[in-house]
């Protein structure tokens, strides 16, 4: 009996031109590079000047559009992961659309949920292809993060950045094992019980103002690494696969210590797990569709590759995806 799966065809990113390294940094607040570069493996990352996030999540959409080889007419549904859309509402995926020129009618929606948010809109994704409901769709992950750093706190401006990923799903037949093309597994999680520990500070309906990225380091540090493994070994546990198949980890790219302390935890060698966030810095929601567009493009990943996707963000959310490319 066949069964539908959702296989990625095309793969895009964006990243601002302005780059703001660590000895940048050590103008602006009090740090400097070795302090950054130890702690958290980052040595520049990305800040948007007059672009918007809209803008780089188009700009990443059309390159996995032309990537894939299709017409933007054969889309027929865009999620965008976001916590910085370019306004309150509407959503910016509908935006996002109207540039791309997808045809009227088009479902478009954003999902929030930091920096678990990419894995958790190509979940929708999947589930809304599997069901039928859509055929071929962009899923992207963008964020203007360097709009709510408030730079004179040397604790948090020195770890986020600006950019954006996409990708684009088409349906595709599958025999139902972990064989198929595809995404074989994915799994999402929350823990509100850890809501106050990396937020906002500011909120529509609490201050009427975006407010600062704040986070109780410690606290996320502890909590990364055990959901980040946990999520990643769920999926591969749902798809019957063990972590000596898997071909290459694409985790969120937070920390290189964290980075590092999930894939030893996994047992993978150094070379089968993704590090962008020396260059990238971490980029919320657009941290695993860059890292994931870059190792298409650097030829990391090759077809049949079996990879796994697992973040955590605020919320604290988490997930994982396993995909057979």
């Amino acid at each position: 009996m066949t069964l539908i799966r959702s296989e990625i065809i095309g793969h895009g990113h964006y990243l601002p031109a302005k780059i703001l390294t660590n000895d940048d940094l050590s103008k602006m607040v009090e740090t400097n590079d070795e302090w950054i570069s130890t702690r958290t493996g980052i040595k520049q990352r990305h800040i948007v000047t007059d672009e918007l996030t809209s803008d780089m999540a188009v700009a990443a959409a059309q390159k996995a559009i032309a990537s894939a080889g299709i017409s933007v007419e054969d889309v027929d549904l865009v999620i965008t992961a976001t916590v910085t859309p370019d306004n309150t509402t509407p959503a910016v995926s509908a935006k996002i659309g109207g540039k791309l020129g997808v045809k009227s009618g088009t479902p478009t929606f954003d999902i929030s949920a930091a920096c678990s948010g990419f894995v958790y809109a190509l979940t929708m994704a999947d589930n809304m292809i599997r069901l039928r409901q859509a055929k071929c769709a962009v899923v992207i992950g963008a964020e203007s993060l360097s709009k709510i750093v408030d730079w004179t706190d040397r604790n948090t401006c020195v770890l986020f950045g600006d950019g954006a990923g996409a990708v684009v799903l088409r349906a595709c037949e599958g025999k139902g094992d972990n064989t198929d093309t595809g995404i074989l597994s994915t799994r999402l999680y929350s823990d509100g019980s850890h809501y106050d520990s990396l937020k906002s500070t500011g909120g529509v309906s609490s201050t009427q103002t975006a407010g600062f990225i704040w986070m109780d380091g410690k606290e996320v540090f502890k909590y990364a690494i055990n959901s980040l493994s946990q999520a990643a070994e769920d999926v591969m546990a749902d798809a019957g696969v063990k972590a000596e198949d898997i071909d290459l980890l694409i985790p969120h790219q937070a920390n290189i210590r964290i980075i590092n302390g999930v894939g030893q935890k996994l047992g993978l060698p150094e070379e089968k797990v993704v590090v962008t966030v020396n260059n990238h810095g971490n980029t919320s929601a657009a941290s695993i569709p860059l890292a994931l567009s870059e190792s298409f493009e650097n030829g990391k990943i090759k077809k049949g590759d079996l990879v796994v996707l697992t973040a955590m963000g605020a919320g604290f959310t988490s997930g994982g995806a396993l995909i057979r490319i």
